[in-house]
């Protein structure tokens, strides 16, 4: 029987382990995808205990803990954090075969320097140590990311965002971590919601463009994306329902348009031919900008009404959704295509029975503009555990090209997420390394060699345009 999480965790035969500590655990990260507060790293916040780091807006684990019974007053209520953190090592007792028992004990393991198992009896002790070590200066936020080999990280901004933390972090010459903004404009997109008016209000106002038609929001949007280019951002995300595909003239765009900028109710058909229109818009902007365009879709999201009127959105009640028609994907890459060309595109679905279909799309749209130029996003969210992550990289080797892959991103609020790309190059380097040992691959140590850095960081640094060595 082997020990619980040594070091050869996960690393199943010879070859596996070879790529892991050779080449893969000597290769830095780069986080092209996450919710990091850049606040917190303009600041260098410190913790003051281990239930600030964990329990702070980690809806992954309020979810565990509201499977265990446990009350909403120790995961989001004002219990004590000593309470809470009690009642989360309670819960982890009971999540075998979790990734986050993996991802809490690797984290204990990595930045804590404890071994041992956390649970109802040792969490005294595990409060303790933790605490004592977050006082140290080399568990700043700043210093976390460096420790952790961090040299490049995009955060998750709004348009209307003035990015004035980046510019802090940016004008600091004592730290060298890169940290870009990301341009994320999902609320410009919901005309349905109540509030899209007022947000169209402040966009007008800090694009200095008055908006009363959808020429004008085009404008205000532009400027927007100058303005977020000018302070390096390489990269753009979308978190959408599913990737629709319902044209429309100009006139009834305007005319929806109008409706949302009133106040007024639009059909389900109406939100779609409007972000329809927006995307074809905006991916042609991405593509004369050089940015990577990230499709996020297939989540049902804030499914328990009564918790979301209490709580508000990602608070852990979101599910996978089974409806992304392939043939509203297809028509809309096919038409952003025919639009002025795709820019660099990673899908990403929520719905790993997506995962065969996005390998065949992917072939449908690569040219020579990029190696690998339309991707397959990381096994994501409820998939960022060993079995979603072995089955992407299979599908994705089976119908494309593995070696091309971009890896892992954290898609996380943590400092200390860090740890989920050594759990994934350790998933990463065991698959790889069983098709050499079974005779399906062969050993080449060079061009092992390559794929695995490439899959590690060199690939994302590549594609993205990332001004990194």
């Amino acid at each position: 029987m082997k020990q619980f999480m040594d070091k050869d965790f996960l690393l199943t035969n010879e070859v596996a382990k070879e790529l892991f500590f050779d080449v893969a655990n000597t290769m830095p990260i780069v986080d092209y995808h996450c919710h990091i507060d850049p606040k917190e790293i303009a600041e260098d916040r410190k913790f003051e205990n281990i239930t600030q780091v964990w329990l702070g807006g980690d809806h992954y684990k309020w979810r565990q803990m509201r499977s265990n019974g446990v009350d909403e007053y120790y995961i989001t209520g004002d219990a004590p954090d000593r309470e809470k953190f009690q009642k989360w090592a309670e819960t982890l007792e009971k999540a075998i075969g979790n990734p986050l028992f993996h991802w809490s004990h690797l984290e204990l393991q990595r930045y804590f320097g404890y071994h041992g198992v956390l649970n109802s009896k040792t969490a005294e002790e595990v409060w303790n140590l933790c605490n004592e070590k977050l006082q140290q200066d080399d568990m700043s936020v700043r210093n976390l990311i460096k420790n952790s080999n961090v040299k490049l990280l995009c955060t998750t901004d709004d348009p209307i965002d003035d990015l004035h933390w980046h510019k802090v972090i940016k004008a600091d010459e004592t730290f060298d971590v890169k940290v870009l903004p990301a341009w994320r404009p999902d609320k410009a997109m919901r005309i349905n919601k109540p509030e899209f008016a007022d947000y169209m209000s402040q966009l007008a106002t800090v694009s200095d463009v008055e908006i009363h038609t959808f020429e004008d929001m085009k404008k205000a949007i532009i400027k927007r994306m100058e303005y977020f280019n000018e302070m390096g951002c390489l990269v753009s995300d979308h978190g959408l329902d599913y990737v629709m595909y319902a044209p429309a003239s100009d006139e009834e765009i305007e005319k929806i348009f109008e409706k949302g900028l009133n106040h007024e109710a639009v059909t389900a058909l109406e939100c779609d031919q409007y972000k329809t229109a927006f995307l074809l818009f905006i991916a042609k902007e991405y593509k004369r900008l050089g940015w990577v365009m990230q499709l996020h879709y297939g989540c049902k999201r804030d499914n328990n009404t009564t918790m979301y009127n209490k709580l508000g959105p990602d608070t852990g009640y979101d599910c996978i959704s089974n409806f992304a028609p392939a043939d509203q994907l297809t028509n809309m890459l096919d038409a952003i295509n025919e639009n002025g060309g795709l820019p660099k595109t990673i899908l990403y679905s929520l719905n790993p029975g997506d995962d065969e279909l996005i390998g065949t799309v992917l072939g449908c749209f690569q040219n020579s503009d990029a190696i690998g130029k339309i991707q397959q996003g990381s096994a994501w969210w409820f998939n960022d555990n060993k079995t979603g992550m072995e089955k992407q990289m299979t599908s994705l080797a089976n119908l494309g090209l593995l070696g091309n892959f971009l890896g892992m991103l954290t898609d996380s609020r943590s400092f200390l997420s860090y740890s989920r790309h050594e759990y994934f190059r350790r998933i990463m380097c065991n698959l790889i390394g069983t098709w050499v040992e079974n005779g399906e691959y062969p050993y080449d140590k060079e061009n092992l060699t390559e794929i695995v850095k490439g899959i590690s960081y060199n690939n994302a640094v590549r594609y993205f345009g990332f001004e990194l060595q």
